[in-house]
Parts: structure tokens; sequence; C-alpha cells
């Protein structure tokens, strides 16, 4: 009997090494699908921020190319206002030459009718000889003050445009607004 028990006994010992070894061979393989799963899915996660990333890259670049363009279009209108506002600063100083001779030939005239005129005092004269250069100073300066203002208009526009472009740049899906 003690035969057939070792007999019998290492063929269920083959038995049972065999169902274990089955057991384990079908968990490595469960294992092994796991395994490919996490690294399928690793991939793709991989690509899904890859994608992300570049889509994000595309639009920063959109953004920063539309802010380039917003500035040098409002810097390029400062630059072309820049004659005009030349030209009416040149008119106003021409302006101011000529109601400077004009200025000095009523002067002129003041002191003719102040000397002719026995009764006249040459204070009258010195007077409105004074009014007059008030006169064209006052003329002068509004004329300077309109090429400043005029300057002054021309740059607001220019910042406002360039940060309308800065806020269309740095603001998420913001449509850049009117200027004014």
């Amino acid at each position: 009997m003690l035969d057939k028990i070792k007999a019998y006994g290492f063929q269920a010992l083959a038995l049972a090494l065999g169902v274990l070894l089955l057991v384990q061979t079908g968990r490595l393989h469960t294992e092994q699908v796991a395994h490919e799963k996490l690294k399928t899915s690793t991939a793709q996660a991989a690509t899904e921020r890859a994608t992300a990333a570049l889509t994000i890259e595309r639009q920063a670049a959109a953004k920063e190319s539309t802010h380039a363009q917003q500035t040098q279009e409002v810097s390029d209108a400062f630059t072309v206002s820049q004659p005009v506002r030349d030209a009416l600063h040149r008119a106003d100083l021409a302006r101011v030459e000529r109601l400077r001779l004009d200025q000095a030939r009523r002067a002129a005239t003041y002191r003719a009718m102040s000397q002719a005129c026995a009764a006249a005092s040459g204070g009258v004269a010195d007077r409105l000889a004074a009014l007059d250069a008030q006169l064209v100073e006052g003329v002068a300066v509004v004329g300077d003050l309109r090429a400043v203002i005029a300057r002054r208009d021309a740059e607001v526009v220019l910042l406002r445009g360039v940060v309308d472009a800065d806020r269309a740049l740095t603001t998420p899906d913001a449509a850049p607004s009117a200027a004014p």
C-alpha cells in the first residue's frame, strides 16, 4: 500500500504542480495583458498632452500674430498722421509770423498817429503796441498748444491701440475693442 501511495502521491504531486503551473501561467498572461493596456493608455495620454500643448502653442502664436498686426496698424496710423499735425503746426507758425509783421506795421502806424496828433499821448501808442504784442504771443501759444494737443491725441490713439492689442494678447478669447 505504501507503494501505491508513493505512486499515486507522485502523480497527485505532479498533477498539483501542473495545476499550479497552469494557474501561474494564467496569472502571468493576465499581468502581461494588463501591462500592455497600461503601456497603451500611457502612450495615449502622452499623445493627448502633446496635442493639447500643440493646440495651446498654436493659439498663442495666433494671438501674438494678431497683437503684432494691431500694434503695427496703430503705429502706422500714428506715423501717417504726423505730416498732417506738422502741416497744421507750420500753418500756425506762418500765421503767427504774419501777425507779428502786421503787429510791427500797426505799431509803426500807431506811433506815426501819435506823433501826428499833438493831443494824443505816446502812452496810447505804447499800450496799443503792447496789446498787439500780447495778441501775437497769445496766438503763438495757441498754435503751440494746438500742435501739442494734436500730438497728444495721436499718442492717445496709438497707446489705446497698443493697450487693446495687449489686452487681446493676454485675455483669452477676447475680441479687440474698437478704437475711439
